[in-house]
């Protein structure tokens, strides 16, 4: 016997029973992008590995251990895109959209990270994301934040998340920050972990990002960055605290939020769940990266961005009546040659004619009680039934199948005003 076909570890389906919360949640997302009038984009999930190792660093946990790399035909290293910031810088500096010019951007799609599978982290995940380009203010900052927090109140999840920020300062700030955490690390080296001895070689600041609680007393204790920002990022820090305080968003500064990736400067915040703990908390996060598009070639470019996680997200939603939701309108039931052969063209005329509608011609050439199971099932409203009878008297049997109210016998003249009124009702 031939094993069963699986999906790949980590990258799960998205049954027809789950797509309405997905479908709810990026209706939300493409609405808030209205509102505030940001562009779509849409970009490949491949790309060149050496994107990404320019970017977000070669000895990230991204690049050196999730992603998921291999050589093609050519002998060239691609990957699938392990977050969607990298891939708009390459777009805009390859199609000349960010010299001098202000672009808003926004993108929804799978992203790939080989990472253990577990609840709230998948190897195959959605984020939505939203990137600007060519704003050097805080005042663009606070509109990232702003944004976000309109998000959570229209999904009604105000009270569950919670908002953290931080400054990392200019790039010689970090690195005079970064001497001095050093020195104190190395002076507790026996205290640290196998991980953190490591990062304390290739990274040092991502051992302020350490779940480990042995080490939670050895990071609170380290020095801060904040008191090494330079008098620029200092300033833009302290005015976006003044807005966000102005807009009467709550936060909470938070001296160890460093984020995973190398690219980042100045502002850094996270939405996190109140209610958990742990490495999956997080369910948005993003921060400035003014040099990244000169890095990968571009002109020098102040950019700001952030992502959600859509799983995480969703996970948070109040759960939905999903067999109503997706149920249609109609169910029609048709039996005997004449009704299949008419049943057809009369489905596409009322699809055309009610374009809202949804319904369901039934297909099986079953038998009249199992096509009305299978309308019973279908959680239809209605149900309208053809035979080769009333084909041939030009009418149509209609049926209210949630109220069980005795079935309609109709002139298929009359059906579409019929339909519109129950409808409307």
């Amino acid at each position: 016997m031939l094993n069963k076909m699986q999906a790949i570890r980590g990258m799960n389906d998205i049954l027809p029973e789950q797509i309405t919360a997905w479908q709810k949640l990026e209706a939300a997302l493409r609405m808030l992008t209205r509102q505030y009038g940001y562009q779509e984009i849409r970009l490949p999930i491949l790309e060149k590995t050496e994107l990404f190792k320019r970017s977000i660093g070669d000895v990230t946990d991204i690049v050196e251990k999730e992603m998921y790399t291999f050589l093609d035909r050519n002998n060239e290293s691609l990957s699938l895109r392990p977050e969607g910031t990298v891939g708009c810088v390459r777009a805009g500096i390859e199609h000349g959209l960010l010299y001098n010019q202000i672009q808003r951007w926004w993108y929804l799609g799978p992203m790939f990270r080989h990472e253990r599978p577990q609840k709230g982290r998948y190897r195959q995940f959605h984020q939505f994301g939203v990137e600007v380009f060519g704003l050097v203010q805080p005042d663009i900052d606070a509109e990232l934040i702003l944004m976000t927090a309109r998000l959570w109140a229209e999904l009604g999840l105000q009270n569950r998340l919670s908002l953290q920020i931080n400054s990392l300062g200019s790039a010689s700030a970090r690195e005079e920050y970064k001497k001095n955490l050093i020195e104190y690390f190395n002076q507790h080296q026996d205290q640290l972990d196998e991980v953190s001895k490591r990062r304390l070689q290739t990274n040092p600041l991502r051992i302020l990002d350490s779940k480990n609680p042995e080490l939670q007393d050895l990071i609170q204790k380290a020095p801060q960055l904040l008191n090494f920002l330079d008098e620029e990022s200092d300033q833009h820090f302290t005015e976006l605290q003044t807005l966000l305080k102005d807009a009467e968003i709550c936060f909470v500064v938070n001296p160890r939020l460093v984020r995973g990736l190398d690219y980042y400067n100045k502002t850094v915040f996270e939405w996190v769940m109140t209610e958990a703990q742990g490495a999956q908390n997080t369910v948005c996060a993003g921060g400035r990266y003014d040099g990244l598009v000169g890095q990968l070639g571009g002109h020098a470019t102040p950019a700001i961005g952030f992502a959600l996680g859509l799983e995480r997200l969703i996970d948070l939603l109040p759960p939905l009546n999903l067999s109503e939701a997706q149920s249609p309108d109609i169910y029609f039931i048709n039996t005997g040659a004449l009704a299949r052969q008419q049943g057809l063209i009369l489905a596409e005329q009322l699809r055309k004619a009610l374009p809202n509608m949804s319904l369901v011609l039934d297909c099986s050439g079953a038998g009249i009680k199992s096509q009305f199971k299978r309308a019973d099932k279908s959680q239809a409203r209605f149900a309208l039934i053809l035979g080769d009878d009333e084909v041939k008297s030009d009418t149509i049997a209609f049926k209210d199948l949630k109220q069980k109210k005795p079935q309609e016998t109709l002139q298929q003249a009359e059906l579409m005003q019929k339909i519109t009124q129950v409808l409307n009702s």
